[in-house]
């Protein structure tokens, strides 16, 4: 099945250095949010007590707010989620205090304002927990980042392929974590695993471009190198808007009914996926392009006058 009637013959590669300025100004302004407002981290990370609760009727979040400082709350942090009548609480961590104890004395606070009050769900992570998480969330993208260059640089035989997936693969999850910075939507562990998912589904895409390259210079060995990209990626555009419009139906979906734990989770697969589908196609094989390409790189054991006689 082909998602366009006919095969496309775009020249992506003529335009790469406006799409390049694209990337430029939105990665630039991702990473001056994320280094001067930072992620709102979730309890995963900083520690502390999550609640959940219930109330039989809407209720004003800054009433529920005061109630909760009056009680003897530290800096609670209040807001609404799925309707009016659910609110999300975060509290500082507790040392001193069980869950038990702090349940009991949140269910005091909140029934004060409603005796129908229900705390629905209560979490309660230590500092010391939140801290390892941060660095293993942090190692993990480490090594999956070493490890998708060097899987690159001994399927493909060159480093230029292997930088230009590096690049998309770095600008995909820049791209996500400046979403979260600009908008401070809760950055849990499932954000990460989210974003561990959008660079596995990028590169996929990329290594389809990749190979159909190969094939190409394989067949077509004195065709330009820009000429041979656009018209691997041209090859497989409709593979990669089908996959990634049929994925992000069920991600949209997610997002508006899979409710409050899934709606973070769900929002970074969905930038991620819609910039994994523009770095898959203008910039692992543009940045490939840039640092000169040729067939040699790609089939590094046969001599050049052997592959003089390819076609």
């Amino acid at each position: 099945m082909e998602f366009f009637s006919h095969q496309t013959s775009y020249p992506f590669m003529a335009t790469r250095k406006v799409w390049y300025a694209l990337s430029g100004v939105l990665m630039v302004v991702s990473l001056a949010s994320f280094f001067t407002r930072g992620v709102n981290l979730a309890i995963d990370f900083t520690g502390g007590v999550s609640a959940e609760v219930s109330f039989p009727r809407a209720v004003n979040v800054d009433e529920v707010r005061a109630k909760l400082t009056a009680s003897g709350f530290r800096e609670p942090q209040v807001q609404n989620f799925g309707s009016s009548r659910d609110i999300a609480i975060r509290l500082p961590p507790d040392a001193q205090q069980t869950a038990a104890e702090i349940r009991m004395r949140l269910e005091g606070a909140l029934k004060a304002i409603d005796p129908g009050a229900q705390v629905a769900q209560l979490d309660v992570v230590g500092p010391q927990v939140g801290n390892e998480l941060r660095l293993s969330a942090i190692w993990a993208l480490f090594f999956t980042l070493l490890g998708i260059f060097l899987y690159i640089a001994f399927r493909f035989h060159t480093w230029r392929l292997s930088l230009g997936a590096i690049f998309a693969v770095l600008h995909d999850p820049i791209l996500v974590l400046g979403f979260f910075s600009i908008t401070q939507m809760s950055f849990d562990l499932a954000v990460v695993a989210a974003i561990l998912a959008v660079i596995g589904y990028s590169l996929n895409d990329t290594v389809v471009v990749f190979d159909r390259i190969r094939e190409r210079f394989e067949t077509n060995r004195r065709s330009p190198p820009d000429v041979v990209l656009d018209q691997s990626i041209n090859q497989t555009l409709s593979r990669t808007i089908m996959t990634k419009v049929v994925t992000s139906i069920v991600v949209v979906a997610l997002l508006f009914l899979g409710g409050p734990v899934l709606k973070g989770f769900s929002a970074a697969l969905l930038i991620g996926i819609i910039a994994g589908t523009y770095s898959s196609i203008y910039i692992s094989s543009a940045i490939a392009l840039d640092f000169g390409l040729t067939a040699e790189h790609v089939f590094p054991s046969v001599k050049k006058a052997a592959l003089d006689h390819l076609p």
